[in-house]
């Protein structure tokens, strides 16, 4: 299967893209992953380590591939290299703005270019709240360029119990988005409400 790209903006959420790509190389799927200098600095104040250990930990599998968010030589900046689609999870704000407006100016935002142009899968999980009407005229732009947007938003028919069970939720919606087969295990389902006697 071609790569999915998975790119980590400076928006909170960091344990989102975490999930996304141990479930990724668990399905044996190649990652190509670039990450900000913001989502750099979230990372470590939301997963209380550098990501740099990340990195060190996703480096021993062959499936994944990082590459420097300047490196706009890297293969994700062209259309000639072909992907499964892109992932951009946490989405800022100010990265929601640049791919609406077409500012390709770092490796992220350029292949989420790519992949627009391309015409392959675009998710994008913005993390913000409220959002201003800025930001949904620019999430409106991606919607109509083919975009889908993918907030955090929790299941609780499914009665979360923790953090990280809505975390799961996001990220197994974010990989099923992507059109690949099994992401949306049946854990994750709504199962129709139950229906209860009266007292």
């Amino acid at each position: 299967m071609d790569p999915v790209v998975v790119g980590i903006s400076g928006g909170s959420g960091a344990v989102l893209a975490k999930l996304a790509i141990d479930e990724l190389m668990a399905r044996n799927i190649p990652v190509w992953a670039t990450c900000s200098s913001a989502g750099r600095q979230v990372w470590h104040h939301e997963m209380g380590e550098p990501f740099s250990r990340a990195l060190s930990e996703w480096g021993d599998n062959p499936l994944f591939t990082y590459y420097n968010i300047n490196d706009i030589g890297a293969p994700l900046a062209s259309g000639s290299a072909p992907t499964t689609g892109m992932l951009v999870m946490p989405c800022s704000m100010a990265t929601v703005a640049a791919i609406a407006h077409g500012l390709a100016d770092n490796l992220l935002r350029r292949a989420a270019d790519v992949t627009l142009k391309e015409r392959r899968r675009l998710i994008i999980v913005p993390r913000e709240t409220p959002f201003s009407s800025i930001h949904l005229e620019n999430l409106l732009k991606l919607s109509q360029a083919g975009v889908v947007v993918l907030p955090p938003a929790p299941a609780f028919y499914l009665r979360p119990k923790s953090v990280e069970d809505i975390a799961r939720y996001i990220a197994a919606k974010a990989l099923s988005a992507l059109g690949l087969p099994g992401t949306l295990s049946q854990e994750f389902r709504y199962q129709g409400r139950e229906e209860r006697s009266s007292p």
